[in-house]
């Protein structure tokens, strides 16, 4: 994974097509929305049972960098990876031909609820190609979720922390990049039933999300965005539980339509490419002027600084999970 380059024109092409044959962006969707729900299942490419992803790098892409783009699918939030999907050209264009990033590798993945959800978690690989899209496009829009105020979160960041390896990391001591895109708190706990039946792991006993977090930390900047696209939205709950988890990465943004400027935009600053006005003049020069606004203010809780660290503090050791 992750060979090859980006292609605007195959993009807009493999777009166009869709469109004139009235297929739907999110096929694997549309197929599964299909049949019985008793038959939903996810796609074998992004099955995270057993699995393990790799950001490599490669002759053509000698200094990878992950970036891992996972949506909450519950209720109103699907809409959001559609945008997404619509976008990423400009994600592309601005993390490469703005030279935020020398050899961007991005992983989609989708969020649901591991107690009432037909499919909790999918993973998708790292690509550098044409392939990004469509493994965006496989996720399944499931649109459940509990109601209870919490999705598997926890469950998504244990995978990220004990189940990715990059290059990045091992060979050059440098984190990736973890946005999660969502509403809802964590769950109080993240079951090790869950993580046996999704992930496949032989875990007898609960774990704190909080541990999970703090080892995430370690290998990953983290973000968690908030798009105004439900009754959350202005939840003082929901803003304190993410700002204990990861200070000043809860990123509020109005415009849910901002996501892919906003993921940009965060990446130049944390790379010290930009500071925050050079990264909303870039947004306005590739056509996103309205977007930035919401993007602006977002980024004001990073500050004007051209440097942006992450805020969970890193734990020493592999062992900091905590048991519940």
């Amino acid at each position: 994974m992750g060979h090859g380059h980006w292609d605007d024109n195959a993009y807009a092409a493999a777009k166009t097509f869709r469109a004139a044959k009235g297929e739907d962006d999110f096929g694997y969707t549309a197929d599964l929305r299909s049949k019985p729900a008793k038959e939903w299942k996810v796609a074998p490419a992004l099955d995270p049972l057993n699995a393990v992803r790799e950001c490599r790098d490669s002759a053509d892409h000698t200094d990878s960098t992950p970036i891992a783009v996972l949506f909450d699918v519950t209720g109103s939030m699907r809409r959001v990876p559609r945008i997404m999907q619509g976008k990423l050209g400009k994600l592309h264009g601005l993390l490469k031909r703005r030279g935020y990033l020398a050899d961007p590798q991005v992983l989609f993945g989708a969020i649901g609820d591991a107690d009432s959800d037909r499919v909790p978690l999918q993973v998708g690989q790292f690509e550098s190609d044409n392939r990004m899209d469509e493994q965006l496009r496989t996720i399944f829009l499931e649109g459940g979720g509990g109601g209870q105020k919490s999705e598997s979160y926890e469950l998504a960041a244990y995978f990220m922390a004990r189940h990715v390896v990059t290059d990045a990391w091992q060979n050059r001591g440098r984190k990736g990049y973890l946005f999660i895109i969502g509403d809802e708190l964590n769950k109080p706990a993240l079951e090790a039933r869950h993580i046996r039946r999704v992930i496949g792991d032989d875990v007898r006993e609960d774990i704190d999300p909080a541990s999970v977090y703090r080892e995430l930390a370690r290998k990953w900047h983290v973000y968690f965005v908030l798009p105004n696209q439900s009754s959350y939205y202005n939840d003082p709950q929901i803003g304190e539980h993410w700002s204990d988890l990861l200070g000043q990465n809860f990123l509020k943004l109005d415009d849910p339509g901002a996501v892919c400027e906003l993921i940009a935009a965060t990446i130049g600053l944390e790379e010290r490419v930009v500071d925050v006005d050079r990264a909303l003049a870039d947004l306005a020069d590739v056509g996103s002027v309205a977007e930035s606004k919401a993007v602006g203010k977002a980024l004001a809780r990073l500050g004007t600084k051209s440097v942006v660290t992450s805020a969970v503090p890193e734990a020493d050791g592999p062992s900091d999970v905590v048991l519940r």
